[in-house]
Parts: C-alpha cells; structure tokens; sequence
C-alpha cells in the first residue's frame, strides 16, 4: 500500500516540499520523519512505510529541496537554489518536524535518514535531541574534514569555470562511477546500489533517480560533512539520544561500513552513550532495497520499540 497521502508544505526557507504520509494500521506507538538520499526521492521508501505502519509507527517523507517533486525559487531538479546551502536543507527538515509535532502532538518523534538524508539526520539530530526520541542514520557515505575541505575546493573551480550551478563533471567520477567499478562483474553501474536486479533496475528506470547533481548539491554534501564534525555542536548535544547506526559490509560509498564505524567511534568519544551499530554482512548501498531488508527492517522497529516502551 506505502504511503496513504501526498500533500504540500511550504517552509520558511521558501520551499514547497512534497509530503507524503502513512498513519499507523492500528494503535500508533511513535511518529517516523525519513530523510531520502541524493539523486531520488521519498515516494522509493513507500515499502518501507508500509512496514511501519503495520509496527504502529506513523510515517513522514519529504522530498529535498531539488528532489522529486518539491520546487523552490530556482531549485529545479538537481538543484537546490543559487543561494541554498546545508542548512537550508536542514530549515526545511525542521519544518517538517514542526509540522508533525503539531498534527501529532505529544507523539515521539524519531528521525531517520538514509545517505544523504543520514547525514541531514546527524545534523539535525546533533542539534535537536532535545525534541527527538532517537536518530537512525543509515549509510551516510561522511566525508573527513580533508576530504571535504578538498572537495569544495574542486567544486568552487568548476563553479569559476563553467560560470554557473550546473551540473558536477568531477565529482560523480570520484564517486558514483569509482564506486560502480568496486563490482568488476557488475550488469550496470548501478549495481553498487543493490544486489536485487530488480530493485536496480527500477532505480534506473525512474526519471525522478539517478539524475546529475549540481555543484550547489554536491557543496552541501560536503557541508554536511563537516557540520557533522562540528566540536561545538558534539559538544552541545543531548548526550543520551539513542543513535541507530547502520552500513552495508559491500557499500563502496561507506567503505564496507568503515566509515559507519568511524561515526560510532567519533560519537562515543563525544560522550554519546545509547549508540547500536550494525553492519550488515553483503548489504550494499540501500539497506531497505537490499536482499535481506527484511531484518534491517525488523532491527529497526526492535530499536525504536526499546525508546517508546
């Protein structure tokens, strides 16, 4: 069935994001605010809502800004807006989040994201524990602080050269197609994603996925990066927020899930103390597109039932 309802919400950050819904089947036990990644969109986790919903959690899922079906003044898709930043997208996450607190009041919230709605997630969750009830951050492919400052600095000479917000030429090449060649037998590049064909295939078939993302959408990402690593804000934070950690041991873009456990290290050593980490043997990219999503699934309703109980 996946979502039960698709609305609009216009933010102060001037977005009109497209907002799809799913009650919970029967006595509704906490609220779920999913956050997509790059290059898709909300409508792909409409199986994952179903799920939910039968666990008694109701679900929200916006697109991002430049995402889906969501539009904002110059922020076509693949692009965020001339003037749009990291922490527009994060504005947008809090009106969302807001816009649940009021049509669910007195209901648990508990954000979740996957790549690079993961690390909007962290972000958010960072600075917001207070009004959370738990964070799942799913395969969020964080940059190092080097890695980051370099990649901005490639994105602000494509930006100087091309002269306008357009497409990265670098930056997939160092991604998207480097972590395509981590499977020299694969059937399509996008093989990375999935090990379920049929799942990959309709990735590749949808025009809302898989599309090229601007310099302005890449700079974000790195941006999120390093406000994920942001001392002040580890430091600030609500020490005792349940985070769900979660990788795939053959995700290229987390480094087999190397990186998944890095966060783990870097949270803990910031005092966290409610923190479960899973790496999934085999799991590629999408845990809830993966063979054996199922039990991801499953991990995360245990999880979230152990806050709310």
């Amino acid at each position: 069935m996946g979502f039960d309802a698709e609305t609009r919400l216009a933010t102060p950050a001037g977005s009109d994001l497209r907002l799809f819904t799913r009650r919970a089947s029967g006595e509704v036990r906490a609220a779920v605010q999913i956050n997509h990644g790059v290059a898709e969109h909300a409508a792909r986790y409409a199986g994952f809502a179903d799920f939910l919903s039968k666990n008694g959690f109701d679900v929200y899922a916006h697109d991002h800004r430049g995402h889906g079906a969501t539009t904002a003044p110059g922020a076509p898709l693949g692009h965020i807006g001339p003037k749009a930043t990291a922490g527009t997208l994060l504005k947008d996450v809090e009106a969302v989040h807001r816009h649940i607190a009021q049509e669910r009041a007195g209901l648990p919230i508990i954000i979740f994201g996957h790549s690079m709605g993961a690390m909007i997630a962290i972000n958010y969750a960072l600075r917001n524990g207070h009004r959370l009830a738990g964070a799942a951050i799913w395969n969020a492919p964080l940059a190092t602080r080097a890695e980051a400052l370099a990649g901005k600095a490639v994105l602000a000479w494509e930006r100087f050269r091309l002269g306008s917000d357009v497409p990265s030429r670098l930056l997939p090449k160092l991604t998207f197609a480097n972590w395509a060649r981590a499977f020299p037998d694969r059937r399509t590049d996008a093989d990375w994603l999935s090990r379920d064909e049929s799942e990959v295939d309709r990735y590749i078939a949808d025009p809302l996925s898989g599309w090229e993302a601007s310099i302005g959408i890449w700079t974000a990402l790195f941006d999120l990066s390093l406000k994920a690593a942001d001392k002040a804000a580890l430091e600030a934070a609500r020490k005792t927020l349940p985070f769900m950690l979660v990788g795939g041991g053959e995700d290229p873009s987390t480094k087999g899930g190397k990186i998944v456990r890095k966060l783990e290290s870097r949270l803990r050593e910031s005092g966290f103390s409610n923190l479960e980490t899973t790496i999934h043997d085999g799991f590629r990219h999408e845990s809830l597109n993966e063979i054996g999503r199922e039990k991801a699934m499953e991990d995360f309703v245990r999880w979230a039932g152990k806050l709310i109980n």
